[in-house]
């Protein structure tokens, strides 16, 4: 008996391993692949044993939404909206920048971590909103088939995360053997993925540590994995504006990031005053 092969599913038209700096390999950055596919715009890949965790520092951005999943480590969390408190391995982090936020995290006890932080573009009417953070424990991330739903909606799942634009993001393990087809939905051109763990046919083979880029289009995407695999996958309708930058900062005009960036400048400089920043000390 012969089984047809499916020849409408997209092509990988570019893969990269990034540029490691100890423990994080940043895969993605807004200067270069994340033109191609915002409105993600920038993804680290994490991974560190015991011995490398390291403490991210306190740190601004605007413009932006940032959403933490580790797939290994507890990670300690703090942020200017008032949240604070121990993230578990499985959970997520969404934090909407807007118009401005400080937050910094840390492994537990120098726990072993692997996982991702990925940076959405917000849209115009958001960039320049309220800070928002939203912390779901692992019971919280409903789940499609072999996938996570950590953004958008996929199949019956939902994710409790309120998503900026039409856009998914999924956390998917596959067992060795294992095939998968992500049905893309609608007006969803731009796609990728990237493995933490195994190996991964996709039209093309993926290894653990790779990023793989995707043609636009809607066609469905064909995965077979090769070993116990795991891996995040995006997927949404192209972000409409250019990629304006600061240094912590994604935003559609200079305009708006001016406004971000003076709310970033604000905020730190509180932080200074009340010594939560390196170096700074609490004066009365």
């Amino acid at each position: 008996m012969t089984t047809a092969t499916r020849i409408d599913t997209r092509a990988i038209v570019h893969r990269t391993r990034g540029n490691a700096h100890g423990p994080i390999t940043r895969l993605m950055s807004p200067g270069d692949l994340g033109e191609f596919l915002k409105p993600f715009v920038f993804l680290d890949l994490v991974r560190s044993t015991a011995l490398t965790g390291q403490n991210f520092g306190m740190h601004p951005h605007s413009g932006i939404a940032t959403l933490t999943f580790l797939r290994e480590g507890d990670v300690a969390y703090e942020d200017t909206t008032g949240q604070k408190g121990v993230l578990p391995a499985g959970g997520v982090e969404w934090m909407r920048a807007g118009n401005g936020v400080w937050h910094t995290g840390a492994p537990v006890a120098g726990s072993p971590m692997l996982g991702f932080q990925l940076w959405v573009a917000l849209p115009a009417a958001e960039e320049n909103a309220p800070a928002q953070s939203l912390y779901l424990a692992p019971a919280d991330i409903p789940r499609e088939g072999p996938a996570r739903v950590l953004l958008g909606r996929y199949g019956a799942a939902k994710s409790p995360v309120p998503a900026p634009a039409d856009m998914n993001y999924l956390a998917v393990r596959l067992k060795d053997g294992e095939r998968w087809t992500y049905a893309t939905p609608e007006g969803h051109t731009v796609a990728w993925l990237a493995v933490d763990t195994g190996r991964l046919d996709a039209g093309g083979m993926v290894a653990t540590g790779e990023l793989a880029v995707f043609e636009e289009s809607e066609q469905a995407i064909d995965f077979v994995a090769h070993g116990d695999t795991s891996f995040v996958l995006g997927s949404a309708v192209k972000h409409p504006h250019d990629l304006v930058m600061g240094h912590y900062s994604v935003h559609t005009s200079e305009a708006a990031l001016a406004q971000g960036e003076q709310e970033i400048r604000r905020i730190g400089a509180a932080l200074r005053n009340s010594g939560r920043l390196p170096g700074t000390r609490q004066t009365n």
